[in-house]
């Protein structure tokens, strides 16, 4: 076998593993958005954020297997992540609501359509949830208004929940 082959087939190998761990992925993202009454739209979102990671760890290997120069592909990437980094930075709320998103969406105990209460020393907020995304969560009051929270601050906050 020559040397051209047996990248062919390191790539084949990466494809495979990148497509059986999307469909792992999106097996648990879709098992854990039906356990969580939550909107089929969020699932999307972080199916996405999921896949654009497994992509680039993908392609990276890739471009290692048929000899992209890893010193030359380091200083790429380390440019890229540098203009990202600058960029989240300046907004870093931004990547803060995402993470926090995530971490409500795998591991929080607030589902939709329940009634929490957001304790806050200044400005108490009650109300039903009815949407939670990837920035901010909705809720609805019971003049009808709608509140709208981030994500990070509805993980700093402490939350009453109403058991019915």
């Amino acid at each position: 076998m020559n040397l051209t082959e047996i990248k062919i087939i390191e790539t084949a190998i990466a494809i495979v593993v990148f497509l059986i761990m999307r469909f792992l992925t999106i097996k648990v993202i879709n098992k854990t958005v039906n356990n969580s009454i939550l909107h089929k739209t969020r699932g999307k979102i972080i199916k996405k954020v999921f896949q654009i990671v497994l992509i680039t760890i993908t392609l990276i290997f890739i471009l290692t297997v048929w000899g992209v120069n890893q010193s030359e592909l380091f200083v790429f990437m380390a440019s890229v992540l540098t203009v990202i980094g600058i960029a989240l930075f300046a907004q870093w709320s931004h990547l803060s609501n995402i993470t926090s998103g995530i971490i409500i969406f795998f591991n929080h105990s607030v589902k939709l359509d329940e009634t929490v209460s957001i304790l806050d020393k200044d400005y108490e907020v009650e109300g039903r949830i009815s949407d939670i995304g990837l920035f901010f969560i909705k809720l609805k009051t019971e003049h009808n208004e709608e509140v709208m929270l981030p994500n990070n601050i509805f993980l700093q906050k402490m939350i009453k929940k109403k058991i019915v």
